[in-house]
């Protein structure tokens, strides 16, 4: 099962907030999740009011395996340096891989 960090859509149509979930690739967006690990409110005044990511459940599910969707990664990249330079060196070292790979054949 490939899970993905992404964001899970609620509220009106004007003042939409999301949340941060843990969900398996295939459902849809506002389908089952495993987890729900923080949310995110583009309205909001105060950065408080705009974010709120675990971060200690965002590097358990990297370190599981699930993968950030860039929406997420750009949310994280602010509330969440640490895990998003985790995020950040697995992807560097997955291009390096497949870039030695590719010189090698």
């Amino acid at each position: 099962m490939a899970l993905k960090i992404r964001l899970w859509q609620q509220g009106c149509a004007n003042k939409t907030s999301y949340r941060v979930v843990v969900a398996d690739s295939r459902s849809p967006r506002d389908g089952k999740y495993v987890e729900a690990i923080g949310w995110y409110n583009p309205c909001g005044k105060t950065v408080e009011q705009q974010w709120m990511i675990r971060e200690d459940r965002i590097q358990h599910w990297l370190s599981v395996g699930a993968q950030m969707t860039q929406t997420v990664a750009a949310v994280a990249k602010k509330a969440t340096p640490t895990a998003y330079r985790e995020h950040s060196l697995r992807l560097d070292a997955r291009r390096t891989r497949r870039a030695a790979k590719r010189h090698a054949a």
